[in-house]
């Protein structure tokens, strides 16, 4: 099976700790602090692999972690930085949150490496913690957690066009006809179960990528046969080309299946279905002899260009019509902006992960009097990284509280001089 999807863990490495340490020389009775600081995380990073062009390496491993700093050492020594972990994808592989579906990156065009997890700041040591009053500081700042996510890659094929009918069509022999693509073809439904994609060059030396999606059924869009699987490779295609067998020589009636194939584009996402579109009738080579009030071709341009959609007849083997198919879709394209289609990131881990708009509560305790809850994934985070035990941790801890706010807030929900405020398992007593 094409492998389009995968579902990953990824993690940056954590900050090291800060050291504690003190000079300990010969004739030097009491040596100041000399911790050293603890070495940053590495990051994860995503980057495009030219060579590659299906997410196979993330189906058969699944979590993956870049290195953690390490700590710092005695004599002023910088712990070691932690490697950053490249994770390589083929162009066109959009990186989600899982949970939101939101974007986080779309590799694509310009965009062939991104830093998606930042790895954790490495902790100060304690020969930065020194002051006038407190000459033998026994706290060395922690490094900073490291981030973690859950990401679904999704690979969406690089097309200008795409290639859409049922099974059997002749789809694949006309990508092979027409580009380089050597896509496998025989007589089977679902032949194709991968999107191929073939450059199509014109004679004046221009051309565009063309793409052949997966035949395509009626419920494709509800997960029905393989249609979740390649219609989301539709997704970039700015032009599509409507594949049907005009002489019916499995019985299908053409003009019904391009109603059911625009039906499953609208119903996977309506904006893909307005896109342009023009209809390939093929395999006229085949039709027998007939009046021409039963051609299939005049009741094709009836039905579907008064609707703007031109019909172009063909023949995949013999190649009649091609030329004129090809320049037909060319000249939509000039038309277009030339831009790739991309998404734009929607979800920032280092925003969303580190804190800054994780949100916290402040509660008055339905069980105990004069104690007032604040809890958060923020309030979590933040004493996860702070030493209280230390004046300095303390000192932070207090302009936190004032920064974000939270003592404005107690005062709003009524806390008075002596209530006490609790914060995962912390406990102290509020005066102003």
């Amino acid at each position: 099976m094409f492998a389009d999807r995968a579902k990953i863990y990824i993690r940056s490495g954590k900050g090291g700790d800060g050291h504690v340490s003190f000079r300990r020389e010969l004739y030097v009775p009491n040596g100041g602090p000399d911790g050293g600081d603890g070495g940053r995380g590495g990051d994860v990073i995503f980057q495009v692999d030219e060579g590659l062009n299906t997410l196979t390496d993330y189906r058969h491993k699944r979590k993956y972690k870049a290195q953690d700093g390490e700590e710092g050492g005695k004599r002023r020594c910088h712990g070691k930085n932690g490697q950053d972990l490249i994770l390589k994808v083929p162009a066109g592989t959009i990186i989600r949150e899982v949970e939101s579906g939101r974007v986080i990156a779309d590799m694509s065009g310009d965009n062939t490496r991104q830093v998606i997890l930042k790895g954790g700041r490495g902790g100060a040591g304690n020969q930065h913690f020194a002051t006038s009053t407190m000459q033998v500081p026994k706290y060395a700042q922690p490094g900073q957690p490291a981030q973690e996510l859950e990401v679904l890659l999704e690979l969406k094929v690089i097309a200008d066009v795409g290639l859409v009918g049922f099974p059997n069509v002749g789809k694949s022999t006309l990508l092979s006809r027409v580009t380089n693509a050597r896509p496998k073809i025989a007589n089977y439904h679902f032949t194709t179960l991968n999107p191929h994609l073939g450059v199509v060059d014109l004679a004046d030396g221009e051309g565009f990528v063309m793409a052949d999606i997966p035949g395509l059924i009626e419920g494709a869009s509800q997960g029905i046969g393989l249609g979740h699987e390649f219609l989301r490779h539709i997704e970039r295609t700015k032009v599509m080309i409507h594949m049907v067998d005009a002489a019916s020589t499995e019985g299908r009636d053409p003009v019904a299946d391009i109603y059911a194939i625009n039906k499953e584009l609208a119903a996977y996402k309506e904006e893909i279905a307005q896109r342009p579109q023009v209809i390939a009738a093929n395999k006229i080579d085949a039709i027998s002899s007939v009046q021409d009030e039963d051609d299939p071709i005049a009741r094709l341009r009836a039905e579907f260009e008064p609707q703007g959609i031109p019909v172009y007849p063909i023949s995949a083997v013999s190649g009649k019509g091609l030329k004129e198919l090809l320049y037909a879709v060319k000249k939509l394209l000039d038309q277009m902006d030339p831009a790739p289609v991309i998404f734009e990131q929607e979800y920032f881990p280092e925003t969303e992960l580190l804190g800054e708009n994780l949100p916290y509560t402040v509660t008055k305790s339905p069980e105990e009097e004069h104690v007032y809850l604040v809890e958060g994934p923020r309030i979590e985070k933040m004493l996860g990284y702070t030493n209280l035990d230390s004046e300095k941790g303390f000192v932070f801890f207090q302009k936190f509280l004032k920064d974000t706010g939270i003592l404005k807030d107690l005062e709003e929900a009524g806390i008075q001089e002596g209530d006490t405020v609790r914060m995962y398992g912390l406990a102290f007593d509020y005066y102003r």
